[in-house]
């Protein structure tokens, strides 16, 4: 008789599912917001898990996020300002301790733009890219205006 495989433990996204359904309550009119809190209890209940892959398995989840657990989105330019605006938002709202950490969240990145600038592929857009999240950092009150007049000069969209 041939010994039977083990089991695979189902993966980050089946977990994610399961913890998306167990909170999804069919009475409920408004959409749930998963924000810092619900984030953290996630990490705990999926560790080990990085923060950038939970926020990635979120967003493809659909489920409505806040900024600070959306991150800044850059899979095109449109996300790439959004994401930007709403981190502005929550930048201008806060104390200077929520600050550091919305401005933690932006230099991650521009860390992880730079890095996807090395591919020769996208390094003309992810370039474009640093360049925008950048100005953020330089001066977050400024980037809605400048990427205005940056989107002007380029034609809605630089690349």
């Amino acid at each position: 008789m041939a010994a039977e495989a083990p089991r695979k433990k189902p993966g980050k996204r089946a977990d994610l599912a399961a913890w998306l359904l167990a909170r999804n309550d069919p009475e409920r009119t408004q959409v749930h917001l998963i924000g810092e809190a619900e984030f953290a209890d996630l990490r705990g209940a999926l560790a080990p898990v990085s923060e950038s892959y939970l926020r990635k398995l979120l967003r493809e989840s659909g489920a409505a996020l806040s900024p600070m657990v959306e991150g800044v989105r850059q899979g095109s330019f449109d996300e790439l300002e959004a994401s930007l605006l709403a981190m502005l938002d929550e930048y201008q709202k806060a104390d200077a301790p929520r600050r550091r950490d919305v401005r933690r969240l932006v230099i991650a990145a521009k860390d992880h733009a730079r890095w996807a600038s090395r591919r020769p592929a996208k390094r003309a857009e992810k370039e474009e890219m640093v360049l925008w999240i950048l100005t953020w950092l330089e001066n977050p009150p400024l980037f809605p205006d400048w990427v205005r007049l940056r989107r002007a000069r380029w034609g809605q969209d630089p690349m």
